[in-house]
């Protein structure tokens, strides 16, 4: 039987030319703007991305004209691909720019594929992204005529390897640097309130990934200043999580923080421009005298080995 691992991501702009795409494929997910009418939904859709699409690409132009998540994803499927061995396809597919669904599920089908193992690169699960990119790509194969066996897993945020990969990436961003001096923020993204109210785990799951990091510190004689948990990227009047990070910023009298950004496994906008960038000059304009951002895992050789157990533990 010939089997594929495909990762699962959110995807981003490979060009400015894509922004536009990204963010009408993102708003028009029923995941996202949740109303039963299709057309009150595109018309929504059609409003945020006209008005949003200009200063979007001023923040890609700023890290370099597109999102790097793309390139770290091709770089992780490599890796992993040595890892695993040939006779097992890797691949991965984004949500609202290419490689998407339609485009890789028909190459799937066409090399003969018989069963796939769906890894979303989401560490905590959220109907938004887990379940909009699982529904995606399992929507496509049906549309297509391609009925492959399917294993999914939700999410890895307990696994240990994982974690691992966390702790050495804190310590680069540390450095050689007295941990007691600096406060440490997990930051991840925003959910509406009313997308966790009606039953989402992930302001659960995110929460007890800190406390599972906290335990490790402790266990690896790592005290910082202190351990904090806040959210980032509102978008819209509505109700989400809080506290905000800028909020979180506000409320520290120690001005030295890492940033950790808990949600996300592969650096894109939201690391490189609004974490590294945009936050930055907040906390500039606070006083910081140090404010470090930790890098997702990417392409780390813990995070391979972390998706190699993944799959070797859903086969």
């Amino acid at each position: 039987m010939k089997e594929a691992i495909v990762l699962l991501n959110m995807g981003g702009p490979n060009n400015l030319r894509e922004v536009e795409m990204f963010l009408t494929n993102m708003f028009n997910d029923p995941a996202i703007i949740r109303t039963k009418s299709t057309l009150l939904r595109r018309l929504i859709a059609g409003i945020i991305t006209l008005t949003r699409t200009e200063k979007s690409q001023e923040i890609y132009r700023s890290i370099g004209g597109k999102s790097p998540i793309v390139d770290h994803t091709v770089s992780l499927v490599e890796k992993l691909q040595s890892q695993i061995g040939e006779e097992i396809v890797v691949d991965f597919v984004m949500r609202y720019t290419p490689p998407m669904a339609q485009e890789v599920c028909t190459k799937l089908k066409e090399q003969g594929i018989q069963k796939v193992y769906l890894i979303p690169l989401y560490p905590q699960y959220s109907s938004t992204t887990t379940a909009s990119s699982i529904d995606d790509f399992e929507a496509t194969a049906r549309s297509i005529g391609w009925f492959p066996i399917m294993v999914e897993i939700k999410h890895f945020f307990t696994n240990a390897t994982y974690n691992e990969c966390l702790l050495a990436l804190i310590k680069d961003a540390l450095g050689g640097d007295d941990s007691h001096e600096f406060d440490l923020i997990f930051s991840a993204h925003g959910l509406p309130q009313k997308i966790v109210d009606e039953g989402d785990p992930y302001q659960r799951q995110v929460a007890a990934h800190v406390e599972i990091m906290k335990d490790i510190f402790h266990r690896e004689g790592i005290y910082f200043r202190g351990v904090h948990l806040a959210y980032q990227s509102k978008v819209g009047p509505m109700k989400w999580l809080e506290p905000s990070l800028e909020s979180m910023l506000h409320t520290l009298t120690k001005k030295k923080v890492i940033i950790v950004p808990i949600a996300f496994t592969i650096d894109n906008s939201e690391t490189d421009f609004e974490l590294s960038i945009e936050y930055a000059e907040i906390a500039h304009e606070l006083g910081f005298t140090q404010y470090r951002v930790a890098r997702c895992p990417n392409d780390h050789p813990l995070f391979v080995q972390t998706l190699k157990e993944l799959f070797e533990k859903m086969r």
